[in-house]
């Protein structure tokens, strides 16, 4: 069975840091990606990691994705927080191997986990 379970979220002030993880289980993933959904916006890219790593620009400098060796854990660092990267984080994985521009898109994923929360006051 696979699970896809997400931890570290909650709130910081504008500036601060949070660390997302997300724990993967049932199978081994090539492709592992971050999305976000805002309150009344659609869900976004944030970031993927395959063989190397892509981020939307939004968080380009400021986020490093990050997995451990046995692809098992997905990580997320998340620093110099706005207000902006308020939303619910969703981590995403597919056994496929996806290059260009794919892992950008949700529809590249077969896999979510059930979102964390991070909220950044101003």
């Amino acid at each position: 069975q696979v699970q896809l379970v997400e931890s570290g979220g909650g709130s910081v002030q504008a500036g601060g840091s949070l660390r997302l993880s997300c724990a993967a289980s049932g199978r081994t993933f090539t492709t592992m990606g971050w999305f976000r959904q805002a309150p009344g916006k659609e869900r976004e890219f944030v970031a993927a990691i395959i063989s190397s790593t892509l981020y939307a620009d939004s968080v380009k400098g400021r986020f490093t994705i990050s997995r451990d060796n046995a692809k098992t854990t997905l990580y997320l660092q998340m620093n110099s927080l706005k207000p902006e990267d308020t939303a619910v984080y969703f981590c995403a994985a597919d056994v496929r191997y996806w290059d260009s521009t794919y892992p950008m898109r949700a529809s590249s994923y077969s896999h979510w986990g059930q979102g964390t929360q991070v909220t950044v006051s101003s």
